[in-house]
């Protein structure tokens, strides 16, 4: 710990006025406090410690040092209720002393004032704030109070006599004190009696009525220490040794039943230690257990620490320590399981029957954790239940996406209020079984923030070596995982650490091609949504050119999600249609597509934007898939600027300066007049303007849109490119080949450029789309520019160079 740290960790706030000389105007005038609520009872000049925690309650405690030191210390109703209700009678306190244990944890010392009435709360943010009445004490002074002043005393002495946990100088304290109030207040404080008889004693104003309820109370505390002394003297004599721990709670019984609570606390009690004796636990498990049930059966039930024992007990007690499912692996089922929820995906199948048959060869082996990536809507989460149930295991699910609390994954620690195990824990109770298949959604999606890193967490989680011995800060006890199989899935690979990407085999699913989900959409989508609408084949039949229609023309993407709404979308117009009387079969053709879902809402638009000089027709890819991308060059006169829009990011701008750095050299060779670059200012724009692009891959585009502008010429609008350049011309390879291609294909591209070092990640492209597309390996920028701009570009270079 540092110097710093150290004197934070003692900082103490001493109360720099006499507390006897605190004091508020009683009667009708009110005053705005801040507010604590209190699991126990404050009266008038006792003093009373309690820690603060809560940042609410530490920002109230900074502003009272601040000010006048006043607060309204309030008992709640039910402590252990999660809502907390505040009584209408509190104490007006002041802050004694105020010490800083931990950089968020402070010890408070506060002493009673007077009594207040808490009219209303005026504001709950950052803390409890309210408008008190002051409220004062009434005595009508006869003898029958003086006896009651000296009754109790005497009593108190008694209780004091038998109660060696109470401290001696408290006699002293009540034979010198001669206001009854002040005396009947001293005495309810350190009795052992109930919460609510202790807040009906604090809200009885008339001071000799208050007497006489503290005079019933000690005469039944006598009762009941006098009644522990009995007992304790008759079993004295035959105790021994081995027995003392047997004594104790049957005098702790005895006692409970005299107060009338033996009956639910023991029946509690003894419920919790038969389910632990039923309960198959590890060794170690159930002798954390029994030391919490045996701490349990010491505790009073009104406090707080009692419910937090008996929750953490409820979660040991309901967690799969020992349950598990036993392993079924057949692997021609698993492939027909497989081939019947998902069209193709062929590589991803073949590897998932490759895990499940080194399962089943050796059942104990500590297999790859396996990490599902790719645009959304290609069925990874889908495969993470068809993998389940070619096993035959329970399959849970939990999201990660926007996860930014270490103890989302951790637990909290149980000094907490309101603590809970991580979301892991959680799971393993919700399924049952401690050998599930587990997937981790979105694990591209977590976040990190002042709370801790949720990743790092998931580091001993995913790693086979370390997570048979998995700590949950709520539980503190090691949970095995090392029988689970864990599976994640992710849009993107670039957003997840290193580290814990390294703990995972990355499976990368590619986005489906024209004809994947015209298949999809016959043999899976159609059936799907015809049953969740009511309707039958026969009701409802859709062709294969309409199918194809709602493919190009209404949806984007390289999943099937938003091609699955679209059928919805007839599907419920169909119904409704049925709904309202119609008998005969609908079938959808071509022609009836925009009379269901409306004008098309994606039509072909390459041919138009490239009718200009200055356009190119580029390939990108976002994680959702591949998209082709404009790139848009424009002259005015100036100086020689670069003007670059389009929400660029920095490698994307360094990307245009090079392409433009290559023209200028090499201007000469490409028929553009060497003097001009010192008379213009080129603009270079990308739509869409609101979308962030950035990345090396669009130099290749960007370079040729400057040639076509400058050298006044078009680009063909059935070609496109991808490839990052070099200031001396040479095409770098770029990453996300096959989505870029698939893309092309749905705009209706016929020929793709692409770096001569990805011609290897052509084989990754299904054989009907490369069937239909013309792939250009290029190493050099020389060998593209003739291809984009035909032979009509060699003749014009041709003849500037005679020129």
């Amino acid at each position: 710990m540092s110097a710093k740290q150290e004197k934070e960790t003692k900082e103490q706030k001493e109360l720099p006025v006499d507390p006897q000389k605190v004091e508020l105007p009683a009667g009708e005038q009110t005053k705005e406090m801040p507010i604590i609520p209190s699991d126990a009872v404050l009266f008038p000049h006792m003093v009373m410690p309690f820690m603060v925690h809560e940042p609410g309650l530490l920002k109230l405690i900074d502003d009272a040092l601040s000010s006048d030191r006043m607060v309204a210390i309030v008992a709640v109703k039910e402590p252990k209720e999660e809502r907390k209700e505040l009584y209408d009678i509190g104490t007006a306190a002041v802050i004694l002393k105020a010490t800083r244990i931990e950089p968020d944890q402070v010890r408070v010392v506060v002493q009673g004032v007077s009594r207040i009435e808490l009219l209303e709360i005026i504001s709950d943010k950052p803390y409890l704030k309210g408008k008190v009445q002051v409220l004062e004490d009434y005595l009508a002074h006869d003898i029958e109070v003086d006896a009651l002043v000296a009754s109790i005393r005497q009593l108190f002495t008694k209780v004091l006599e038998l109660s060696p946990q109470l401290p001696g100088e408290l006699k002293a304290v009540a034979l010198g004190l001669d206001e009854p109030g002040a005396l009947a207040d001293l005495v309810v404080s350190h009795l052992n009696v109930s919460h609510q008889e202790k807040q009906d004693v604090l809200e009885t104003l008339d001071i000799k009525e208050r007497l006489q309820k503290i005079h019933q109370l000690l005469l039944k505390q006598l009762e009941i220490l006098e009644l522990g002394q009995k007992i304790q003297e008759e079993v004295r004599g035959r105790m021994e040794k081995a027995q003392r721990e047997y004594y104790l709670r049957e005098q702790l019984k005895v006692i409970r039943k005299e107060l009338g609570e033996a009956e639910g606390i023991e029946a509690e009690v003894e419920e919790l230690k038969e389910k632990l004796a039923k309960k198959k636990l590890p060794d170690y498990v159930r002798k954390e257990a029994e030391k919490e049930l045996k701490r349990l059966a010491r505790i009073h039930p009104t406090s707080a620490e009692y419910t937090v024992i008996r929750n953490y007990l409820d979660w040991i007690l309901e967690l799969p320590w020992e349950e598990s499912t036993e392993d079924h692996i057949d692997l021609k089922k698993a492939k027909k399981i497989l081939d019947q929820d998902h069209y193709n995906l062929e590589k991803v199948k073949k590897r998932i029957l490759e895990y499940l048959a080194v399962r089943k060869l050796k059942p104990d082996v500590k297999g790859p954790i396996l990490c599902f990536v790719g645009p959304p809507g290609v069925g990874k989460t889908s495969l993470g239940r068809s993998i389940a149930k070619a096993l035959g295991r329970k399959f849970l699910r939990i999201s990660l996406g926007g996860v930014r609390d270490e103890a989302e994954i951790r637990g909290h620690r149980r000094t907490y209020v309101g603590a809970m195990p991580g979301r892991i824990i959680q799971g393993l109770k919700r399924v049952g079984v401690n050998n599930p298949v587990f997937m981790l959604d979105e694990i591209d999606k977590i976040g990190a923030d002042f709370r801790g890193d949720p990743a790092a967490a998931l580091l001993e989680v995913l790693d086979p070596e370390q997570n048979k011995n998995f700590s949950d800060h709520y539980l503190e006890i090691p949970f095995d995982l090392s029988k689970i199989i864990f599976i994640a899935t992710a849009n993107m690979l670039d957003t997840i650490p290193g580290p814990l990407l390294d703990r995972m085999e990355v499976i990368e699913i590619p986005g489906y091609t024209e004809e994947d989900k015209l298949k999809i959409a016959k043999y899976y989508l159609v059936p799907r949504q015809l049953d969740a609408h009511g309707l039958t084949k026969e009701n409802l039949k859709f062709t294969d050119r309409a199918l194809l229609q709602i493919i190009r023309y209404y949806t984007r993407e390289a999943g099937v999600r938003n091609l699955e709404r679209e059928i919805g979308a007839i599907c419920r117009a169909v119904a409704k249609e049925f709904a309202e009387g119609r008998t005969e079969p609908v079938k959808v053709r071509l022609k009836d597509v925009e009379k269901y879902l409306g004008p098309p809402k994606y039509l072909p638009e390459v041919a138009e934007r490239v009718k200009v000089p200055g356009v190119a027709i580029g390939l990108a890819w976002t994680p959702v898939g591949g998209e082709i991308l404009f790139v848009e060059a424009t002259k005015m006169k100036g100086s020689g600027r670069l003007i670059l829009t389009g929400k660029l990011g920095d490698v994307m701008r360094e990307s245009a300066e090079a392409a433009l750095s290559y023209v200028r050299s090499r201007a000469k060779e490409l028929g553009i007049d060497e003097d001009i670059f010192q008379k213009i200012d080129i603009h270079v724009h990308v739509p869409s303007g609101a979308v962030p692009k950035d990345g090396p891959s669009a130099g290749i585009t960007i370079l040729t849109a400057l040639v076509s502008l400058l050298a006044e010429q078009t680009v063909r609008h059935d070609v496109a490119m991808t490839g990052e350049i070099t200031l001396r011309g040479a095409v770098l390879p770029v990453g996300g080949i096959k989505e870029k291609v698939l893309a092309a294909k749905s705009a209706g591209i016929k020929e793709i450029i692409i770096p001569k070092l990805n011609e290897k990640d052509l084989v990754e492209i299904p054989k009907e789309v490369r069937a239909k597309l013309v792939f250009h390996p290029v190493s050099r920028v020389e060998e593209a520019l003739p291809i984009v701009f035909g032979k009509k570009f060699k003749r014009r270079r041709a003849a500037k160079k005679k020129t």
